[in-house]
């Protein structure tokens, strides 16, 4: 698998308008994003730049856009302010995150990525969505950003009583221009740059007391030396796999949102090292983490991009931006900023499937609003481990229903009818009452091993047990040992065994528990009509 750089000049002209337009999408939110996180504008525009210009380059979907997305920026909040002593720790959880991703694209982790629920996804998204909403509101009304969702609850009575006017009024012109405005201007300029500038005037000309961003550097980033102490082990590594994961995921629900605009197919595993390259050199040199954007890479596709170059292109006017502009950038109002977060955060929102949820099986919308919760009030590995775990318990549940209905204990030739051959039935009328015939079908898994143990006893008189897996491709470890309890629990009743119809992977697992040598001293046939012929005369004999 080669992860070289891979640039297509075929669609230029597309690319390059494509690449323009996404940055001028992605300013506002990149200065947004670095605010929102503790670690300040210059570190979502670094960000930006980084993550954009590598993640095009090297990653697995053509026209993808990467760069601070609010999911990101959620967790990115709750690491910088736990290390806001020492940023450089912040910055290696980053770097770390980025590693991991790498890891998991060379070890095509991206193919099993996609397998997460989705109840599990939209409930983290719209977790995420709530989150960001609730930490913009303090700032909408003229004061500072709180540390947490339930620090920003506590305080939002009194801050709603005692709001900055001025502030608020910036903000909620913010928020409106990026809700309302007409779509003859948005076709021409995207709506969170009227936003931000349209507000930012007001502030300069109007209303003067809104807390603005202040001093910003301008000029490349510097170097951050990672902290690699083995010491901070335990306290870095849960942060930074928590960002790999949920980069994965943000990344690659984006790369299928891209493949279905473009009518294109996305290299998961390749965009997996390309995100992680990107988030490498994010933390390298102080900016935020980011994935793929799902906006700012639509913006791109309908624009005319449709190669890494696109991507490329949108972090290099970014950069033009950050070497040049950080005094207009020093005049943003927080509460400008804030508008436009709000705006994001109700976009985050799975609206959709909060609609189709009245409509949906009770547990898949208990599954997504247990994830959304454990999101806002917890955190973001926590929410999608126990949903994946609660959304795989009820998988496994219904797959053992349907495997235990395929498990059938005939005890005469009526019960076995819809299963038994003609030549079969006749040879279970001469054994009636005698014989108990143990059917599986399907692949047998230790969701159905008690359902396997339970059909045997249904009959207790009989002298032959025949045990038909000639319609089981496979079976796992659990059912094996099950497959053992009933061989034994015959033995114990004094009842011979027969085996019709053992498959090679069947075989094999019965092998590798070592279930061949309680077996071998039984009677094995390729069919189940020689296996009752069998039982036939074991019954003659006994």
């Amino acid at each position: 698998m080669a992860f070289l750089p891979r640039l297509d000049f075929s669609h230029l002209r597309g690319d390059l308008f494509g690449g323009v337009t996404a940055a001028i999408v992605a300013l506002p939110l990149a200065l947004a994003f670095g605010v929102a996180s503790g670690a300040g504008p210059v570190a979502g525009l670094y960000g930006a730049i980084l993550v954009g210009f590598f993640a095009a380059l090297f990653g697995g979907t053509p026209a993808q856009v990467s760069g601070p997305t609010g999911p990101m920026t959620v967790v990115s909040a709750t690491i910088f302010t736990a290390h806001a002593d020492n940023l450089p720790v912040a910055f290696t959880i980053v770097m770390l995150a980025g590693a991991f991703q790498v890891l998991f694209g060379r070890l095509r982790v991206g193919r099993y990525i996609n397998l997460v629920p989705y109840p599990v996804v939209s409930g983290f998204m719209s977790g995420i969505g709530v989150i960001i909403i609730v930490m913009q509101l303090d700032p909408l009304l003229g004061h500072p950003a709180p540390r947490s969702v339930v620090n920003a609850l506590t305080v939002l009575p009194e801050y709603l009583l005692h709001p900055n006017p001025h502030a608020l009024v910036a903000g909620l012109l913010s928020l409106g221009l990026c809700l309302f405005t007409p779509k003859r201007i948005t076709q021409v300029l995207p709506a969170t740059l009227v936003a931000l500038v349209a507000g930012s005037l007001l502030v300069a000309f109007m209303l003067t007391d809104a807390p603005v961003l202040g001093e910003i550097p301008t000029g490349l980033p510097s170097l951050v030396v990672p902290e690699l102490d083995l010491t901070l082990l335990r306290e870095v590594l849960p942060p930074a796999l928590a960002l790999a994961v949920l980069g994965s995921l943000d990344s690659l629900l984006t790369s299928l949102v891209a493949d279905n605009v473009t009518r294109t197919f996305h290299d998961s595993d390749r965009e997996l090292v390309g995100q992680g390259i990107g988030n490498l050199a994010a933390g390298l040199f102080g900016g935020l983490p980011g994935a793929g954007a799902t906006i700012r890479t639509l913006v791109n596709i309908r624009s005319g991009g449709r190669t890494p170059l696109s991507g490329a292109t949108h972090a290099l006017v970014l950069l033009a931006v950050a070497l040049g502009l950080g005094p207009l950038a020093a005049r943003v109002p927080h509460a400008v900023l804030a508008g436009i977060l709000i705006k994001v955060g109700i976009d985050v929102i799975d609206w959709p499937y909060l609609r189709r949820s009245l409509r949906m099986p009770p547990s898949a919308t208990a599954f997504m609003l247990t994830v959304l919760l454990l999101t806002v009030f917890v955190d973001v590995i926590t929410a999608v481990g126990i949903g994946t775990v609660m959304a795989s318990m009820l998988f496994v549940k219904e797959m053992a229903d349907l495997q235990s209905q395929s498990i059938r204990a005939i005890t005469d030739h009526a019960s076995g009818e819809d299963i038994l051959a003609p030549a079969e039935s006749a040879l279970f009328r001469q054994l009636e009452g005698r014989v108990l015939l143990l059917h599986f079908a399907g692949a047998m898994s230790f969701g159905a091993a008690n359902a396997m143990t339970r059909r045997m006893a249904v009959a207790v008189d009989f002298r032959v047990l025949v045990i038909d897996l000639q319609d089981v491709p496979s079976l796992d470890v659990s059912a094996a040992l099950a497959l053992e309890s009933i061989v034994q629990r015959a033995q114990s009743q004094g009842q011979a065994v027969v085996l019709a119809g053992i498959h090679k992977p069947v075989a094999r697992i019965l092998v590798q528990v070592g279930l061949n040598r309680t077996l071998r001293d039984f009677d094995h046939y390729r069919t189940r009509q020689r296996a009752l012929e069998r039982a036939t005369e074991l019954v003659a004999g006994s």
